[in-house]
């Protein structure tokens, strides 16, 4: 079985900042010029330059999400009467952190939130090997700052004044939570509908709930699905970000405590905004197939299992002013 690591996501608002890395390191953060109405200083899979066009095939959020993102630069960016072909100056503003920057996740995910447009400064933790990852990605021609900070005495100040942290960190286990037949794909409701018979739907089904395991095979040993699980990552991250932007049709799915099902906690669609979550989405959970209703209530028993482990777990933890 595939072993996985986990990725936490903590949202807050800004308090204070402290700087704390090598000299070598500490690039200004500078704005992004464009000079065209349909670019963007983004990151578009791994295209990063001065003037991207958002509307690319290999952008973290699509075509529609992207022109949105473009949307609301452009509205913010643009005086009072200045024509849309004027130049357009857009200011990144917020700053992430990274706790476990030098890992198999860590190293890609960092490198794709450096490319986003809305990241000013990117702290990467690590209880080792971080410099050299902050060195490396301190030449990825972006306008946000890159610090790097190792080991317990200094993981206080890469979290200071910081918008958004994310823990790609982990040790090798069992799948649990998100894995085998606690994944269940809605394939009924994929747009455009497509029509599968029973035993495709079954293939289908079986297939996605054991990617990981797929990709560590294929790998042969080499690693697990580190790269499509920094994708991921990402994708939230810039997310999360556009939703504390203030911008107001963002949709993500996420594991989060929910009244959806019968269940404490379920993993779906949820709206995001300044706050955090604004609204669950119950109408992803009506008119299911009933291949997937079966499979819905066949998973809850594992899944619930799952929740009474983590609730335990957390509990244990101790308690720290």
């Amino acid at each position: 079985m595939a072993t996985t690591s986990a990725a936490t996501f903590s949202i807050g608002s800004t308090v204070s900042f402290g700087r704390r890395g090598s000299p070598l390191l500490l690039t200004k953060p500078s704005a992004a010029g464009c000079t065209s109405q349909n670019s963007l200083a983004s990151f578009s899979g791994l295209k990063a330059a001065t003037s991207v066009n958002c509307d690319s095939e290999s952008s973290f959020l699509g075509k529609e999400s992207s022109a949105t993102l473009r949307g609301s630069f452009t509205r913010k960016a643009q005086k009072p009467n200045q024509s849309s072909n004027h130049g357009l100056q857009l200011q990144a503003s917020y700053k992430v952190a990274i706790l476990g920057a030098a890992g198999g996740i860590g190293q890609p995910l960092a490198l794709l939130i450096k490319m986003s447009p809305l990241v000013s400064a990117l702290n990467l933790y690590d209880i080792a090997n971080v410099k050299g990852v902050a060195a490396d990605l301190s030449h990825c021609n972006t306008p946000s700052q890159v610090l790097d900070f190792t080991g317990a005495s200094e993981i206080g100040n890469c979290l200071k004044g910081v918008n958004v942290v994310v823990i790609p960190a982990g040790v090798p286990r069992k799948p649990g939570g998100h894995a085998g037949i606690t994944i269940l794909p809605l394939l009924s409701k994929t747009k455009p509908s497509v029509s599968f018979t029973d035993e495709e739907v079954e293939q289908l089904t079986v297939r996605i709930q054991n990617a990981g395991t797929e990709v560590v095979e294929a790998k042969a040993g080499a690693g697990s699905a580190t790269l499509s699980m920094a994708y991921a990552a990402a994708r939230f991250v810039e997310s999360s970000l556009r939703a504390l932007d203030g911008d107001g049709d963002v949709y993500e799915c996420s594991f989060v405590q929910s009244d959806l099902t019968d269940l404490p906690f379920f993993a779906s669609r949820v709206k995001l905004g300044r706050k955090g979550i604004e609204a669950m989405i119950p109408s992803d959970l009506q008119g299911l197939s009933e291949y997937e209703e079966k499979a819905l209530e066949a998973l809850k028993p594992e899944l619930k299992a799952s929740i009474e482990k983590g609730i335990a777990f957390a509990q244990k933890q101790p308690v720290t002013a």
